[in-house]
């Protein structure tokens, strides 16, 4: 997947087992962030980070969301104990994973990355990280969005 491309269009249930579709957000900036795991020790310092600097995220205007090959009664868990304000994505059969490029080296788990759509659909920043053991710093990922619009 390169920066220009358009984003593929999908359709995840989150940790309430509520639809979200990717296309219901167009004219929205959106955040999609790739990890391997809930309740693992980088995916939550990770996400744990974002709740951190949630209303950092919020300024923006963009849609952030959480994508994991976790179930959605795992998400729920993670997200209720660690008190995550984000919205976090079931993909179980990694299908959506393998749409963005965040295939893993791990079975069962995506790689660790972000994407960010701008408002017209289009993928405007795209990195995936070589190692799953560092997290994307929130400053790298705010800028990203700063800078789809």
């Amino acid at each position: 997947m390169k920066t220009g491309e358009t984003a593929p269009e999908f359709t995840l249930k989150d940790g309430e087992g509520n639809e979200w579709t990717l296309g219901n957000y167009k004219g929205h900036t959106i955040v999609l962030l790739f990890y391997p795991g809930d309740n693992t020790p980088v995916c939550t310092a990770q996400l744990c980070s974002v709740r951190d600097h949630w209303s950092e995220y919020q300024a923006t205007g963009a849609e952030v969301v959480g994508i994991s090959m976790d179930s959605v009664d795992s998400h729920a868990d993670f997200a209720e104990k660690k008190q995550l304000p984000l919205r976090l994505l079931s993909d179980v059969d990694g299908r959506v994973s393998a749409k963005y490029g965040m295939k893993s080296w791990l079975p069962g788990r995506s790689a660790r990355g972000v994407v960010v759509i701008d408002k017209e659909g289009k993928v405007a920043y795209h990195k995936v990280q070589a190692l799953s053991l560092f997290r994307p710093k929130d400053d790298d990922v705010l800028a990203a969005i700063a800078k789809a619009g």
